[in-house]
């Protein structure tokens, strides 16, 4: 795919206005998911614990977080 030529990556005709927002929508939705997610993880990794239990749970958080995050893309 080149981008000399947009037009060689639609099917039969543009988009609509209709599938534009569509597209918006889910690029906000992921975006703000992923600033969630960042929030999440900042959080975790400010947290100061000696217990080994609550830290091997913040690292399981962490951990569980990070997949999301990937998973998003």
């Amino acid at each position: 795919m080149t981008m000399e030529n947009p037009v060689a990556t639609w099917s039969s005709k543009p988009p609509s206005e209709d599938d534009r927002r569509a597209a918006q929508l889910e690029r906000t939705s992921r975006e703000r998911q992923r600033q969630a997610l960042d929030l999440q993880r900042e959080n975790i990794l400010s947290q100061r614990t000696s217990n080994p239990s609550r830290r091997a749970a913040l690292e399981a958080a962490l951990a569980q977080i990070e997949s999301q995050i990937q998973a998003l893309g």
